[in-house]
């Protein structure tokens, strides 16, 4: 008889700060594919493995669902009525449909016209208020820290140690389901906490004995919203994918020990880069991704063009999101319907036939 996923708190309940009494609030999320690529693979590099841990089938379309449980878990059993988050997309709907799960208020605050309307449209469905400010995400955040630290509101963006601790499971997953631990992992950075959880998880399962080495952790943010690349705030970050339009991240430190103590990169591509790998991730092996998600595919051809690999290196790329999360990106980038006349000469014409 085949298991029966219970979701990630559950399932990794060993390696998570919970108890008996923690009153769990899942979606069944986690235990996502990992897809190993074939057509990509042979555009890319053939002497290497290339997987895609596809984040995008959690419940809400994204990794944020892993930290998520697990923050607004903890939120209840600390007798949390409300949550706050800010959010450019992915953030405000995991916390929208958990805090909708465990009864609670949720309150939202977005950049002001630069959400992904598929993430906009989850929350609002989710019952959580949402208010638009005229600024960037780093300013959404700044105020949102502010009301929780005045107000009885638990905020349940990435700083929330609980956030982090949900999204290690992913690599538990991988180890689990690769049966070892990759060479390199490639996954976008935004707001750096993907990346912290992620090492973090790694470095638990070797402790454990449940892997015999840790991978390179290889990051990589959109041109022009690369604070760590830089090494310095970006005050007005701009990139089509908007998911990792941050300037500021709060798992920066995180992130920087990831890279170092790994062994890693943290690197930038451009928009056109990321667009790129956008397309070939759907069209070469039937995967839709937002295109935040292909910045880790993008990083991975540029570092095989500059020759990092070696034959039989194994190689994870974290996508963590759906692709129907920004379909105007997708109708922006990829060509428009044909439009013919219902009638068969011009259908077999338009075909080619």
């Amino acid at each position: 008889m085949p298991k029966v996923w219970h979701g990630l708190i559950r399932e990794y309940k060993d390696f998570l700060p919970v108890t008996d009494k923690t009153p769990v609030v899942t979606l069944q999320e986690g235990n996502t594919p990992l897809i190993p690529t074939r057509r990509l693979n042979m555009a890319i590099n053939p002497d290497i493995e290339i997987y895609l841990k596809y984040d995008g089938a959690n419940p809400t379309g994204s990794f944020k669902d892993r930290g998520m449980t697990m923050a607004v878990s903890k939120a209840k059993e600390q007798g949390a009525k409300s949550i706050i988050c800010a959010s450019t997309g992915n953030t405000s709907a995991a916390a929208a449909a958990y805090g909708a799960s465990a009864g609670m208020e949720v309150f939202v605050l977005i950049p002001d016209g630069k959400i992904a309307l598929g993430k906009l449209a989850q929350a609002m469905a989710y019952g959580a208020q949402v208010l638009q400010i005229h600024g960037n995400f780093d300013e959404a955040l700044t105020l949102v820290t502010e009301i929780s630290a005045g107000f009885p509101i638990t905020l349940v963006n990435s700083v929330n140690p609980f956030r982090i601790e949900g999204q290690k499971t992913a690599a538990f997953e991988v180890i689990d389901q690769l049966g070892f631990a990759p060479d390199y992992h490639f996954l976008p950075v935004g707001n750096a906490g993907n990346i912290t959880a992620y090492w973090k998880g790694y470095q638990e399962y070797l402790a454990a004995g449940k892997s015999r080495k840790t991978p390179r952790m290889m990051g990589w943010q959109a041109a022009g919203s690369a604070p760590i690349v830089l090494d310095q705030i970006v005050e007005n970050p701009s990139t089509v994918a908007t998911a990792i339009r941050i300037g500021n991240p709060a798992s920066w430190k995180g992130a920087v020990a990831a890279r170092d103590e790994s062994g890693g990169k943290i690197d930038s591509v451009t928009d056109e880069e990321i667009l790129a790998a956008y397309r070939m991730i759907a069209s070469l092996e039937g995967v839709f991704c937002e295109p935040a998600s292909a910045a880790s595919v993008a990083g991975l051809i540029k570092s095989n063009k500059a020759g990092l690999f070696n034959p039989g290196d194994k190689i994870v790329c974290t996508l963590t999101g759906h692709g129907l999360k920004d379909a105007d990106v997708a109708l922006s980038v990829i060509d428009t319907p044909q439009t013919v006349d219902a009638k068969l000469p011009s259908v077999l014409k338009a075909l080619g036939f």
